[in-house]
């Protein structure tokens, strides 16, 4: 039977960044701090033997950072894993990259209690670290290629070729948007608007990093610009992403959707009210079920709608509820993505 507290081990090598962390999870009764890890390896070293529900962890820690920390526990002891990191360029790549290797989640170093907002960030915190302790983290392999699988013809109701791509995605979504767009082509003939649960500063962060691991440009959305082909556009910090009426991005700052801003819902809609059957939506993993109800008008305008399996997903929350409503047109594993995408665009047989 599993204890009703929560065994979080703190990785950190800032004595006071670490005492904080400590004391903003002490502050919620359902949280046990059952170690505290000054470096990678110390972190690696009481993973095994604590075994703790989840790892907060830095990123810039000497004898092995957080990067190489996290690899390793996947690899050999797989445990939820959130990423606590400052904003400094080199460290948002890193924190990008730990995502990659199997950390859930990258949340913002706190600055401390005089911090006019510390008190709703450390709820923030709590929060995203109880939800990540109860994703069911699987072992990461070191990277190898996996061997294509056939994919069926895309249905015959799917005539015409789409003029735009949407995707949503949460959690295990930057790994997922990193294998995806990493293997479409330069000069991909899409637009592509994506929307990706991140926390609050790292948008423009996730954009840097996927540009310099894709052939395609990718930047943070800006109102009122010209979709462009071959452009990734991601949704900013805060703020909704959609298409107006004259074809254009949309930044909005209306109220979120189901709790979410960016929601991808509100991407979906905006985007299916605009171009109706000719766009193509993607949901990938993530928590929730954020994404269905755009999803449903997609569906019933005759836009193609993809879901990503529940063997792939890191959680199989918004794709789930996508497959379970009967929205999806078809159920991709992560690997077939990209060879889909290009086949929506006319493009089957090329790659990056």
């Amino acid at each position: 039977m599993k204890p009703d507290k929560l065994r979080v081990l703190v990785a950190e090598d800032s004595p006071t960044a670490r005492r904080l962390l400590v004391e903003i999870l002490r502050a919620d009764p359902a949280f046990e701090v059952v170690g505290e890890a000054k470096d990678g390896v110390e972190a690696l070293e009481l993973t095994r033997r604590l075994r703790p529900d989840l790892i907060t962890m830095d990123i810039q820690m000497p004898n092995m950072d957080g990067l190489e920390a996290t690899k390793r526990i996947m690899t050999e002891v797989p445990t939820p894993v959130v990423v606590v990191s400052t904003l400094v360029e080199r460290d948002i790549q890193t924190s990008m990259a730990a995502l990659r290797s199997g950390a859930l989640a990258v949340l913002q170093k706190l600055v401390g209690p005089q911090a006019p907002d510390f008190e709703d960030e450390a709820r923030r915190l709590r929060d995203t670290v109880k939800a990540m302790a109860e994703v069911k983290v699987v072992r990461h392999w070191p990277t190898r290629e996996a061997p294509l699988t056939p994919m069926p013809p895309v249905a015959q109701a799917r005539r015409s070729k789409p003029a735009l791509l949407a995707i949503a995605a949460s959690t295990g979504g930057p790994a997922a948007l990193h294998r995806i767009l990493s293997e479409l082509p330069a000069g991909y003939p899409l637009p592509i608007l994506v929307v990706q649960h991140i926390a609050l500063g790292f948008a423009r962060g996730l954009a840097t990093w996927l540009e310099s691991v894709c052939p395609l440009e990718v930047k943070v959305a800006e109102d009122g610009e010209t979709l462009r082909p071959g452009v990734v556009y991601i949704a900013p910090d805060d703020r909704h992403l959609g298409v107006r009426e004259d074809r254009r991005v949309e930044v909005s700052n209306a109220a979120p959707v189901g709790g979410f801003r960016p929601s991808g819902s509100w991407l979906f809609r905006s985007a299916s009210r605009v171009f109706g059957p000719s766009m193509a939506a993607a949901v990938l993993t993530g928590m929730g079920q954020d994404g269905l109800d755009g999803l449903r008008e997609v569906h019933e305008a005759g836009g193609w709608v993809m879901a990503q399996d529940e063997a792939t997903s890191v959680v199989y929350g918004m794709p789930g509820v996508a497959v379970a409503a009967g929205v999806a047109d078809e159920i991709l594993p992560l690997g077939d993505f990209s060879r889909r995408f290009r086949e929506l665009a006319g493009l089957e047989g090329e790659r990056a």
